[in-house]
């Protein structure tokens, strides 16, 4: 027992999640296949583990969101199986998403376009944003999901969202109401024309505002605004462009804490 008391998941011998013990307990349930042992849930394989996905869904434990994400021991291995995004912080299972910085360069200093997320979104709503974020679906690389995502969620035409650049990852595991998140966000910088002006195309956000990279500092520092894991994106910025000095030793701290995965 580990991971906050939680249980080891296991598809055949490869470890991919926890669960807590109600979680086991239904899954049991309903998966007869499942094999417990020594504190650690065995499902044999792919297909056992989605339709075990989608009885969970049938007894109204996952949200379900038709929407299909890699299952992986770990981030860059094998996919193993699929199972819908709804499932996976039920499962403690790693996913994976993109951030984008959309930055605008001032004479006084640098801007940054930021999200309103739509009242009607199931997680944070309300909460400020970026530009573009979203979550990596089975079969697309986390680039392919950045574009897709700046098209949809703001309107930024391919040409101009191609000159994004991969500026690091971090990653993160921790306890939300939706489950065990254990994630991994690739960072993204955009420098966009003071001309561009984007729109939500997909109702997803409620609409973008842009603002001195300075309020944005204020505005985490000082209030939970913001959506949780948008926070690591942001330090990450802070540090690369000289808002939070990285060689004090706050900045150590935070670069540390960071991890050495924000290297991209």
């Amino acid at each position: 027992m580990s991971a906050g008391a939680r249980l080891r998941v296991r598809l055949g011998t490869a470890a991919v999640g926890w669960v807590t013990a109600a979680t086991a307990a239904e899954i049991v349930a309903v998966a007869p296949e499942a094999r417990f042992d020594a504190g650690v849930l065995t499902l044999p394989d792919a297909s056992s583990f989605e339709a075990m996905g989608k009885a969970l869904a049938a007894r109204g434990l996952v949200r379900w969101r038709n929407e299909p994400f890699s299952v992986r021991a770990v981030p860059d291995q094998p996919e193993l199986a699929r199972l819908d995004r709804g499932a996976l912080p039920l499962l403690g299972i790693w996913s994976e998403g993109v951030h984008m910085n959309g930055l605008v360069r001032r004479a006084d200093e640098p801007w940054l376009w930021v999200a309103e997320r739509a009242m009607d979104k199931a997680l944070d709503p309300g909460k400020l944003d970026h530009l573009v974020a979203g979550g990596v679906p089975a079969g697309l690389s986390p680039w392919e999901t950045l574009c897709k995502e700046a098209a949809e969620e703001a309107a930024i035409p391919p040409a101009l969202a191609h000159r994004a650049v991969l500026v690091g990852r971090s990653a993160y595991a921790m306890e939300r109401p939706e489950g065990l998140r254990r994630d991994r966000l690739h960072h993204y910088d955009l420098w966009l024309p003071e001309d561009f002006v984007p729109y939500p195309a997909d109702g997803e956000v409620a609409g973008f505002a842009l603002w001195p990279l300075r309020r944005v500092f204020e505005a985490l520092r000082e209030t939970d605004a913001f959506k949780f894991n948008v926070a690591l994106v942001l330090i990450d910025l802070f540090l690369r462009l000289g808002l939070i000095d990285a060689a004090s030793a706050d900045g150590k701290r935070l670069r540390a804490a960071l991890g050495a995965s924000v290297a991209p």
